[in-house]
Order: C-alpha cells, then sequence, then structure tokens
C-alpha cells in the first residue's frame, strides 16, 4: 500500500471490472436505501452485499481495523436507545430500577447495522479504486478541478499524517524519547508529537499549492490527462440498476 493513498493494490474483479464513478454510485445507494427504508432487514441485506464485494476485492482484512475502532459508538448507541427510546414499551430485561426495552434495542440494532452498511461502503470506493483514477474520473464528467484537488487532498490526508507521524516519531525515538510502554509514556509521547505533524501538514500542503499555480493549476487552458481512461465493460447496465434500486426505495417510501 502507498504510504500517501489507503488504495490496496490486489488482483481482483472489483478492481479490474467495476470504474471509479460505479463504486462511488454504490455508496450513494447502499447508504440511502438503508436510510430511505427503515428495516432492519434490508439494512442486513445492504450490509451482506457490503461484505461480499470487499470479501471479492480481497480488501475485507483492511476494513476490521475501521469497523473494530466503531465498536465503542455502536455500544453507546445500544445502551442509550435501549434504555431511553421515546417508543419503548416491552421490557426486554432489568437492571434494578432501570429497564432495557425490546424497542430500543430494534432501532439501536437498525442504526449500528446502518454505520457498518456506511464503513464497509466506503471501504470499497477507497480500499479498490486509486484515487487519482477517482478524481480524474469526476473531473472528466465535469468537476471543477479545485474541487477535485480539495477532494484528493482529503482522500490523502490520513495516509499522509500517518507516514509524518512514524518519520517524526523515528526521529523522536533516536533522540531518546520513549514512545513504547504503558499508556502513559505513550500519551507523553504522543502530545510533543502532534504538533510537528499537523505544523507538517500544513506546510506540505501550501508547498503543494505553490507548485500547483507555478505550473498554472489555475488558468482557464483546456488540460489534458496523464492516465488514459480505463475500460470497464458493462458500467451503464450496473449504474442503471443501481439508480433503479434508488429510485424503487424513494416510491415505496412515498406510496401509502
Amino acid at each position: 500500500m502507498n504510504s500517501m493513498t489507503l488504495y490496496v493494490d490486489r488482483d481482483s474483479l472489483i478492481h479490474k471490472q467495476l470504474a471509479p464513478l460505479t463504486k462511488a454510485l454504490y455508496v450513494l445507494v447502499s447508504i440511502a436505501v438503508s436510510y430511505i427504508i427503515p428495516s432492519l432487514t434490508v439494512a442486513l441485506i445492504l450490509t451482506f452485499i457490503s461484505a461480499l464485494i470487499l470479501i471479492l476485492g480481497k480488501v475485507f482484512r483492511n476494513i476490521l481495523p475501521v469497523l473494530a475502532l466503531s465498536i465503542l459508538l455502536v455500544a453507546s448507541v445500544i445502551i442509550v436507545q435501549g434504555f431511553f427510546h421515546p417508543e419503548n414499551q416491552t421490557e426486554l430485561f432489568r437492571i434494578g430500577a432501570v429497564v432495557f426495552y425490546k424497542e430500543g434495542l430494534y432501532y439501536a440494532s437498525l442504526i449500528a447495522v446502518r454505520i457498518i452498511n456506511m464503513i464497509m461502503a466506503f471501504g470499497i470506493l477507497i480500499f479498490t479504486t486509486a484515487h487519482d483514477e477517482l478524481v480524474e474520473s469526476m473531473i472528466k464528467k465535469g468537476l471543477s478541478a479545485k474541487i477535485g484537488y480539495v477532494l484528493l487532498s482529503v482522500l490523502q490526508l490520513i495516509p499522509q499524517m500517518k507516514a509524518t507521524m512514524d518519520k517524526i516519531t523515528d526521529a523522536q525515538r533516536s533522540r531518546g524519547m520513549e514512545t513504547e510502554g504503558n499508556l502513559l509514556v505513550r500519551m507523553k509521547a504522543f502530545f510533543p508529537l502532534i504538533g510537528p505533524v499537523v505544523l507538517n501538514s500544513l506546510s506540505n500542503t501550501r508547498e503543494r499549492a505553490i507548485a500547483l499555480e507555478i505550473r498554472g493549476f489555475d488558468s482557464g487552458i483546456q488540460k489534458n490527462f496523464l492516465n488514459l481512461s480505463k475500460e470497464y465493460h458493462y458500467q451503464a447496465a450496473i449504474q442503471i440498476i443501481l439508480w433503479l434500486t434508488l429510485v424503487l426505495a424513494i416510491v415505496w417510501r412515498v406510496l401509502p
């Protein structure tokens, strides 16, 4: 994996046969449908489809750390909704004077599955799509080059800061700073490191902006693309199916 991107290069069907814009459309439709249709069954089906795509793309392991980070959020949702959801009526169990309700658990489960599906859907796009190819595809469809640059910078921000953090940590460790050990030692090392990381990221952003201006990025001249567009088959049919799915979900929700 490149240190400047979260893209994972794999020899998979998802990498080769799905265009970046098709994956972006899947993210939109998958998340939207899970909210348009307030059904736990529908949310579970969408989550299963997202997980299957990740498995076919050979990047399912890469999404697991992100899912692990969401456990605390999911647990808090279940606790809050289970005890305090306004539609709670059916008692599931009791802890002293506090009652945990079935309705709250169902609603919390729906939210939790939606969160997991959202993370997986974005994982499909981020881990199986080269970020420059995604942005170039959007610009070719009419997206402003400035907005494309901002989007690419956002996609590269986390891996860039992680790479910078690793370099500064190694440099400080060579000077005798303790960066490994118990939680207290790590916290003491974190604060002296975070300042240089943020300042370095801001400096890099400024340098890239200056370099782009020197190369005429802001000029109104028609620009050519360095990379040739890849050929993806059956994208129109897949996109039509995704749009139809979204439309049918909206119609189902609107109709009595």
